[in-house]
């Protein structure tokens, strides 16, 4: 009984040991590389650049105020149509005290030179028609007579638009603020109440409202320098506003600018793109947008994904399969790519088997 065990020991031990090494032979052993293949394909490939930027009217109008005050009444509502002529709102004048006090001195100025002309002209006129002093003489105290009533006149008119911002008989008034242009009122940012400057020389004024056509919108945004070179005016833009993410919008790029800007350490140009909206068409000013400026199409190409392609010096080639995990290299000519996908001029056919440069083992297969 103990020789049976023992030599059941030394069988199992040599069972063992020649398992082992047969187990340690064919993992040292060398691995079968299996490589994938693509074939390829009929495609459109697209050459374009993105650039980002925002939809803004092409004619927006900023309407200020001739007058310093407090506004008085608002006649509209942001989003509204207004006409052009239409009443936006009335300004309450707070007049200047120096300016006012100027104008009641200009106006007794000219009250007493009136009255004073007026005397003189009576007591001419008296002696002129007793014959004692000449015509001339007597039609110079008219003149001046007449003279006397229009600075009057004028220093009247000045009171009343320093206190009230028109003068009397006027057809329009300085403090009424009325539309210069026909389309949708954007904003309104001042309300009734509040105090607003004159545009002059020296000040641009305050904004009592802003108006655009939102019939003529323009994408405005910026390339960077490595991709200014490739686009010009005309070229067809697709836009893919942020919003409105349902629908991509047509438009022709139709400005480059001739000079370059600095944003966040890179150089950017700015462009200008005409959307070409339909009547039914409504874009709010204002919304964020991607330009994709196409600069090359080409329609039912043979194509591969461009990481199939090899390089060797000058020279650009693929590896075809010829049997079963065996490849020859093969020398082509490309044409356009999108980054992606790249056309296929000479070299492969449709039925060729691409080799995928990045090998997958038996293992990977399986999962």
């Amino acid at each position: 009984m103990s020789k049976i065990i023992k030599i059941s020991l030394l069988v199992a031990s040599l069972i063992l040991f020649v398992g082992t090494l047969v187990f340690l032979f064919f993992k040292s052993g060398k691995k079968p590389v299996i490589y994938q293949t693509e074939s390829p394909f009929i495609t459109t490939i697209v050459q374009k650049t993105v650039a980002t930027g925002s939809v803004q009217p092409r004619k927006e109008i900023n309407l200020k105020s001739n007058v310093s005050g407090v506004v008085d009444k608002i006649y509209v509502t942001p989003g509204q149509y207004v006409q052009t002529g239409q009443l936006i709102a009335r300004i309450r004048i707070i007049p200047n005290m120096l300016n006012l006090s100027n104008a009641e001195s200009t106006l007794n100025r000219a009250r007493i030179s009136l009255e004073e002309a007026e005397r003189e002209y009576r007591r001419y006129e008296k002696l002129y028609q007793d014959k004692l002093v000449s015509e001339s003489e007597f039609k110079s105290f008219k003149t001046q007579w007449d003279r006397s009533k229009e600075e009057l006149a004028a220093a009247e008119n000045n009171l009343q638009i320093v206190k009230e911002g028109t003068r009397k008989n006027a057809s329009t008034s300085t403090n009424l603020i009325r539309s210069t242009s026909s389309g949708m009122l954007l904003d309104v940012p001042v309300r009734e109440g509040s105090y607003v400057i004159e545009s002059n020389t020296f000040n641009e004024g305050t904004t009592i409202a802003m108006v655009a056509d939102m019939n003529d919108m323009i994408f405005i945004g910026k390339v960077d320098e490595s991709e200014v070179g490739r686009i010009r005016e005309g070229m067809e833009v697709n836009l893919k506003i942020g919003a409105l993410e349902d629908r991509i919008y047509q438009a022709k790029l139709e400005f480059i600018s001739p000079k370059s800007v600095l944003e966040e350490g890179a150089i950017k140009f700015e462009i200008k793109a005409a959307l070409q909206l339909s009547k039914d068409d409504f874009i709010r000013a204002g919304y964020s947008a991607n330009a994709d400026i196409i600069y090359g199409r080409k329609e039912k190409v043979l194509a591969i994904h461009e990481s199939l392609l090899q390089f060797a010096g000058d020279s650009t080639f693929v590896e075809i399969q010829t049997t079963p995990m065996q490849f020859e290299k093969r020398l082509v000519k490309t044409g356009i790519s999108d980054g992606i996908q790249i056309e296929m001029v000479e070299g492969v056919k449709p039925s060729d088997k691409i080799k995928v440069a990045q090998p997958t083992l038996p293992a990977e297969v399986k999962k």
